[in-house]
C-alpha cells in the first residue's frame, strides 16, 4: 500500500484532523511548501463542503501534478561531439550501478557509450565499473588508483570524440555534500571537460536514494549550488510508497527527475514518468 493510500484509509469516515494530516504529509517527504499548498487547497474546499478522504487524494494529485514535469524530452546525442553526462552523488546511493544502468539504457536506444571511471579514490569503484562495462559490452577509460579525476575525464573526452562516441558517462567519486574540498574538485572536473567543449558537461545528474527523504533534498541543494545540476537519478523508487522527495526537489530547487532505478537488474531503470509516479504514489 502506498503512502497516500494509508492517509486515505486513516481519514476515511471521520472528520479531518488538520494537524494530523499535516504531519502525515510532511512524513511523505514532499516538502513543507507542497504540504502547505495541499492543506490550503483542502481547507478552501472544506469551507464550501466538508471534505472526504477521497478529496485528500484528488487535491494531492492536482498539486503535485502542477509541479512534476510530465513529458520531459529524452536526453539526445549532439550532432558532432560527445554528449558528456557527469554523474555525482554521496556514497551509498547506487551511483556506480546507476552509471552502468544508464549506459545500458542508452545502448537499448541504439546509442554508443563510453564510460569514464573517474571515482579514482576507491579501487573497488574502478573494478566495479569495469565489471559492468564488460558485462554490457562498452569501453571504459580508467586510470591508476588516486589518479587525477579531472585529467582522466579530459582524456576520456578525447577518446570519445576520436571514436565518434555519442555519450560519455563520467562516474565521479561519492562525496559528502558537506565537504567543501571534495565539492570543489567537481568544479575542477567540469573545467577540465570544458577545455574540450565549453558546454561540457552537458548533463550533470545527481543520484539520490529516494528513501532517504529530507537528506536527499539537502544533498540536491548543496550539489546544485556547487556545480549546477540538470537532473536526478532516483534509486530505490520501487513502489514502496516512498519517493516523495523527488517532488520536494522539483518544487523547491527546480531539478527534475530524469531517470529512476526500481531494482537490482540492469533493466530496472527507465525514464521518469510524472503521471506514472503520481498514480503509484497516490
Amino acid at each position: 500500500m502506498n503512502f497516500f493510500q494509508n492517509i486515505i484509509e486513516k481519514f476515511a469516515g471521520r472528520p479531518v484532523d488538520w494537524d494530523e494530516l499535516e504531519e502525515s504529509l510532511i512524513r511523505s517527504d514532499i516538502g513543507v511548501p507542497m504540504t502547505l499548498r495541499i492543506l490550503q487547497s483542502l481547507q478552501a474546499r472544506d469551507a464550501r463542503s466538508r471534505i472526504t478522504s477521497a478529496d485528500i487524494a484528488e487535491v494531492a494529485r492536482e498539486e503535485i501534478g502542477r509541479v512534476l514535469p510530465i513529458n520531459l524530452p529524452p536526453i539526445r546525442p549532439l550532432p558532432a561531439h560527445p554528449k558528456v553526462v557527469l554523474i555525482v552523488g554521496v556514497n551509498g546511493t547506487g551511483k556506480t550501478t546507476s552509471t552502468a544502468k544508464l549506459a545500458h539504457f542508452l545502448q537499448t536506444k541504439r546509442h554508443t557509450v563510453l564510460l569514464a571511471a573517474a571515482d579514482t579514490f576507491r579501487a573497488a569503484a574502478i573494478e566495479q565499473l569495469a565489471i559492468w562495462a564488460e558485462r554490457i559490452g562498452v569501453e571504459m577509460i580508467r586510470g591508476p588508483y588516486n589518479a587525477d579525476p579531472a585529467a582522466l575525464c579530459y582524456e576520456a573526452y578525447q577518446a570519445a570524440d576520436k571514436n565518434n562516441i555519442e555519450f560519455l558517462l563520467c562516474d565521479t567519486a561519492g562525496r559528502l555534500h558537506t565537504k567543501i574540498n571534495l565539492m570543489a574538485e567537481l568544479g575542477k572536473v567540469k573545467r577540465s571537460l570544458a577545455k574540450n567543449d565549453p558546454e561540457a558537461p552537458h548533463e550533470t545528474l545527481l543520484v539520490v536514494d529516494a528513501t532517504t527523504g529530507g537528506n536527499a533534498l539537502t544533498q540536491a541543494r548543496q550539489f546544485h549550488q556547487a556545480i549546477g545540476l540538470t537532473g536526478l537519478i532516483a534509486t530505490k523508487l520501487d513502489g514502496s510508497g516512498k519517493g516523495g522527495v523527488v517532488v520536494a526537489i522539483q518544487d523547491e530547487i527546480g531539478i527534475p527527475t530524469r531517470f529512476v532505478g526500481t531494482g537490482e537488474k540492469l533493466e530496472d531503470f527507465k525514464d521518469f514518468d510524472g503521471r506514472d509516479f503520481i498514480a503509484n504514489m497516490i
